[in-house]
Parts: C-alpha cells; structure tokens; sequence
C-alpha cells in the first residue's frame, strides 16, 4: 500500500514538474528586493540634487531602473537555475518558456504606456502604472507557478491603485512595490518551498 502511495506521489510530482515552473527561488526575490530599495535610495539622492549620472534627471531615472532590472533578473536567473539543479530538473522547458510570454506581454504593454505618459508630461502615474502592470504580469504568470505569485500580484496592483490616488509619494510606493514587498515574498518563498527542497534534496 505504501509503496503505491509512494507511486503515485512520484507520478504527481512528475506531472507537476512537467506543468508548471516550480525552481523560482526565494533569495531571488529578497535579493530584487534589495537592490530595488537600493536603487529608490540612489533615486531619492539624485531627486535632492546630490549628484548625477548623466545631467538629466529622466536619464538618470532610467538609467537607475535599467541596473535594479538587470541586477533582479541575474539573481532570478542564477539562483532559479542553482535551485533546478538541485532538484534535478531544467530550468529552460516549453513551461518556463511560455512563463515569460506570459509575463512580458503585460510589462511590454505596461512599459510602452509608461512612456506615453511621459511623453504627455503626466509622470506621476509612471510609478503606479508600473506597479499596476507589474502586478498584471505576476498573475499572469501565476497560473504556471506557485500560486504565491498570483498574491504577489495582486498585492502590486493593489498598491499600484493606491499610489495612483495618493499622489506625491511615488518613489515610497515604488520602494514598497518592487523592494518591501519583494523581500517579503522571497522569504515565504524561501521558508515555504527553497527548504523543502533542501531537505528532499
């Protein structure tokens, strides 16, 4: 009886491999967290004045915002792949593919409605509209992942509307979003399934 217990766990477990992404790691979030709050301090510092990197505060901005991507998507990628091989599965397959289809249509979207707001002088909702297309992505995304993801998501959107409403503290909401709220989920992640793994590992 135990043995087809054990069968039939083993076979689920196989198909849910097959399904869905399940090498998302935790430390991965904390880490996007962190340089996301990294680079809101470093924001804040060149909205006082303090210095510049390029003479031009949307340049700047934009510049900041290109470093905190890249920086969270090297840890996604370099963690997610170290937590794929520890379980002995790939971190490329059809559905960490069709995850990032899934992801980018929204933050392509997202991104390209950011800049008509630039363009139309309304920069204050850039920072919502983020957050609010961000969040899109995630629960997108969600249905072929952990379903923490969705949360996550809709946690962002939420936040997202509020900024929109509660105007004049973009920057604070923009920290919230893609660094508090990051570092949280990352160590659910972390103590709900990274440990787990560890363990079965």
């Amino acid at each position: 009886m135990d043995t087809n217990l054990d069968d039939i766990k083993h076979i689920r477990s196989m198909m849910e491999r097959s399904s869905k992404f399940l090498s998302i790691s935790g430390m991965s979030g904390v880490l996007a967290g962190t340089s996301a709050i990294v680079g809101a301090i470093v924001a804040y510092l060149v909205l006082e004045g303090r210095f510049t990197f390029t003479g031009s505060l949307l340049y700047d901005f934009i510049l900041i915002a290109a470093v905190v991507l890249i920086s969270a998507v090297t840890a996604g990628l370099t963690l997610s792949a170290r937590k794929a091989k520890l379980s002995n599965a790939k971190l490329w397959q059809p559905v960490t593919l069709q995850i990032a289809k899934d992801f980018c249509v929204p933050l392509v979207i997202g991104g390209l409605f950011c800049i008509i707001l630039i363009y139309k002088h309304v920069a204050y909702l850039v920072a919502p509209g983020m957050l609010i297309f961000y969040g899109l992505g995630l629960i997108a995304a969600g249905a072929r992942t952990y379903r923490d993801v969705k949360i996550l998501g809709a946690c962002e959107i939420i936040l997202g509307l509020v900024a929109a409403v509660v105007v004049g503290y973009d920057l604070i909401f923009w920290a919230v979003g893609f660094g508090v709220l990051h570092i949280v989920y990352g160590i659910l992640i972390y103590y709900k399934y990274d440990m787990k793994s560890a363990k079965n590992g």
